[in-house]
Parts: structure tokens; sequence; C-alpha cells
């Protein structure tokens, strides 16, 4: 008797650990992954205090990208998945063309094993918005050994407001709206400078 309720407080506890770190799976087939580990920046945030140096945090974007649009101290390592490239102008978009980080999935690795960590640990990935780079960005780390891959749904700044004054502003949850700690100064330890 007393082993059955060992084992049912340990599956509930199990249960309850995976209901905490657990946002909805996204609808657009493109922003989904296969592992199907979905957080938002709130659980996200909550996930690293909880794990602290067992996990790693990503942010993916560009470096130039947030230091215009700001950074949060708890992220471990900066990685970008695309980068801006500054002499190639993009014809289906007025920007320029963001260019996949040949060395993304090499660098989450070394990041890894910086910090003792080994392909079996958590591995969270949050970019501006949760949806384009993201999801895209964890499938570059598939098949490749990783065990448990998670996107942050809503991103750093969050998404875009439909109506009002502030229309198309990124003022819909994301890290910056959700009262979490973040900066316009940059933590040089964990920015990216490319290798070349």
């Amino acid at each position: 008797m007393k082993g059955k309720i060992i084992i049912l407080l340990v599956l509930v506890a199990c249960m309850s650990v995976t209901a905490v770190f657990a946002a909805e799976k996204p609808t657009n087939p493109k922003q989904q992954t296969i592992w199907n580990l979905y957080v938002d920046s709130k659980e996200a945030y909550d996930m690293k205090q909880k794990l602290g140096d067992k996990m790693l945090l990503v942010d993916v974007r560009d470096p130039i990208e947030i230091m215009f649009t700001g950074f949060t101290d708890v992220v471990d390592i900066n990685i970008p998945f695309k980068l801006a490239n500054g002499s190639v102008w993009n014809n289906k978009k007025p920007v320029f063309l963001m260019e996949v980080n040949p060395d993304f999935e090499a660098e989450i690795a070394a990041a890894l094993e910086a910090r003792g960590l080994t392909k079996e640990a958590p591995v969270v990935i949050m970019c501006r918005s949760g949806g384009t780079r993201g999801a895209p960005a964890i499938k570059y780390l598939e098949n490749k050994g990783y065990k448990q891959v998670y996107v942050v749904t809503d991103g750093f700044e969050g998404g875009k407001i439909k109506d009002g004054d502030r229309k198309n502003w990124r003022l819909k949850n994301g890290w910056k709206n959700s009262g979490l700690p973040w900066s316009y100064k940059l933590n040089k330890e964990k920015m990216y400078f490319p290798s070349k």
C-alpha cells in the first residue's frame, strides 16, 4: 500500500511539472515542433528560476535587433538563428535579407557543453514573437540528439495588437509586456559575436 501511494505521488508530481510548463500548442503548423514542447514567456522565466543552470535559455534574435528592442539577462546566451545581411536586400519585403546562421546547431551544442550540460538538458528557444524564428530554429535541432527543446510561443516582444491607436504595435503578451525583467542594456558576455 505504501509503495502504491509513493508511486501515485510521483506521478502527480510529474504531471504538475508538465502542466506548469505547457503553453498551448500553436495552431499554425509552421510554429509546431516535433517535441511539442511550448512555453509562454512567463513559463520560460519560471522554468529558468526552477531549473537554473540545468537548462539552456537561448535568445535567437540578431544581436543588432536586440540592441534596439531590448534584452533580458535571464537568458544564458544569444545565438542568432538568422542574421541580417546588410549587403543584400530582400525584394519580397522592404528589409535586408535575413540569412540562416550556418553554425546555429553547433553553437547550441557548444553552449550546452560549456555549461557541463548534454543534449538531454532542456533547451528553450526565444525569438521576437515566437513564430517567425523560434519554431523554424528548433527544426535545425531535429534529429541531432536533443531530447527537450521548447519554444517560447509569445517571444520577447509578443504579438501585434489588431485594433486602436496602437494597431500593429507589439504589445500583446511576450517577455517585455509580461512584467518580466529586461533592459536596453546588453550583457556583453552573453551576446553573439561572429567568429569571422
